[in-house]
């Protein structure tokens, strides 16, 4: 059996993603059924794609020094603090509004969903550490070699978190919207 933990998969199967082949992504946005919310919810996908990709350049900024930790404070903060709230808010939606939905609209569905479950807690620790590791890094830039160590280990678990996070949304994508597809998105409200 293949590892289908996030660190451990590169997607999920057609087992799962049991829709995918009858609406593959290339055909989403022409389909009769895509509509207000699938849009939504592969914009919300591309904000967090792009506000964690803005993180990702500031710490870059900082360790190739085109980036002075006053310079860097003042973008990396509002960075992050919206990047953790829009994530947060984010999956206790889907937690506790559509999750819930999906399950009940077949069962079928309900392994992929328990994934995605799954995936939200190991994000969730995730981005626990890199908030640690954010407060290391922040009180440390008043020094030069512990500063340097503490924002190669920011990048470090930026990096890790970052593939936890691309890897789940493309997979949820990979579920959510062909259901959406193929149920209709009144079947949700």
């Amino acid at each position: 059996m293949s590892d289908l933990t996030l660190g451990g998969r590169g997607g999920i199967g057609d087992d799962l993603a049991y829709l995918r082949a009858a609406h593959p992504q290339p055909g989403w946005r022409g389909h009769t059924n895509f509509g207000q919310l699938a849009d939504f919810w592969l914009h919300v996908h591309a904000s967090l794609r792009a506000e964690a990709a803005a993180i990702d350049t500031t710490v870059k900024a900082l360790l190739g020094g085109r980036l002075d930790p006053a310079g860097f404070q003042r973008r990396f903060v509002p960075e992050l603090n919206r990047f953790l709230q829009h994530l947060d808010a984010h999956h206790r939606i889907e937690d506790h509004a559509y999750f819930p939905k999906f399950r009940a609209l077949d069962p079928r569905m309900a392994a992929g969903f328990d994934l995605l479950d799954a995936d939200h807690h190991a994000i969730h620790a995730a981005l626990v550490a890199n908030a640690d590791a954010a407060r290391t890094l922040l009180a440390a830039l008043g020094g030069s070699g512990a500063a340097d160590r503490a924002a190669a280990d920011y990048a470090a678990r930026t990096d890790a978190l970052l593939g936890l996070l691309h890897r789940h949304l493309a997979d949820e994508e990979d579920l959510v919207i062909p259901a959406m597809l193929e149920h209709g998105e009144r079947s949700l409200a």
